[in-house]
């Protein structure tokens, strides 16, 4: 079974920088999209980066220039520089779902699907003023 474990939440002050990582595991695909999401209170659920098979990455606006995703085998990370108190929130990395299986080889859903199967569950970012 396909498991995501995330690491390296925690507490920094307006302008610092923090690192989260995913560890991945189970998750065989010949294609496939990984992604970051977060949660603040009140709000509904952000994508914040995504990266293909390819190594594409895609960005939100809101992180554009400040976040860098990127995926080392089973570990998936997220970068994070000059954060703001509005970055506050709950960090969740994703993997999209089975797509279709031929030949013997599976396929999972493309990051533009937005169909993102496996969670992990979750590490908070507090971001202080």
């Amino acid at each position: 079974q396909v498991q995501l474990v995330e690491f390296g939440g925690g507490s920094v002050q307006a302008g610092g920088s923090l690192r989260l990582s995913c560890a991945v595991s189970g998750y065989a695909y010949e294609t496939y999209c990984m992604a970051w999401f977060r949660q603040a209170p009140g709000k509904g659920r952000e994508e914040v980066a995504t990266i293909d098979h390819d190594g594409r990455r895609s960005y939100g606006d809101s992180v554009k220039g400040r976040f860098t995703i990127s995926q080392d085998g089973g570990t998936l990370s997220l970068q994070m520089n000059n954060l703001k108190p509005e970055d506050t929130a709950m960090y969740y990395c994703a993997a999209a779902g089975l797509a279709f299986e031929f030949g013997g080889r599976r396929y999972a859903y493309s990051c533009d699907s937005h169909d993102f199967g496996y969670w992990g569950q979750g590490t908070q970012v507090t971001v202080s003023s």
